[in-house]
């Protein structure tokens, strides 16, 4: 049985990819940063808020890329109906 797997990737898709891979990032960067106030330890230096703001990067990101896709799906649709 074949692999059914795209040979191709769909515009868009590589930006949603990005966009999770940095938001993750993010997501860690955050628990990281707002670990110390739960155990009571010093907190980390400032950069690492900054750090935190990849998640909200990360979500724009991939939003580009589900515009993208549905840009790519609607003038496909307008290709096959016309």
């Amino acid at each position: 049985m074949r692999d059914k797997t795209q040979a191709n990737p769909a515009p868009g898709d590589r930006l949603i990819r990005a966009g999770a891979i940095v938001f993750s990032i993010g997501a860690l960067a955050t628990m990281v940063t707002v670990a110390p106030l739960f155990f009571g330890a010093k907190p980390f230096p400032t950069y690492m808020f900054g750090l935190s703001m990849l998640m909200a990067v990360g979500f724009v990101i991939a939003a580009g890329g589900v515009l993208r896709s549905i840009a790519a799906g609607r003038r496909q649709a307008r290709g096959e109906a016309g």
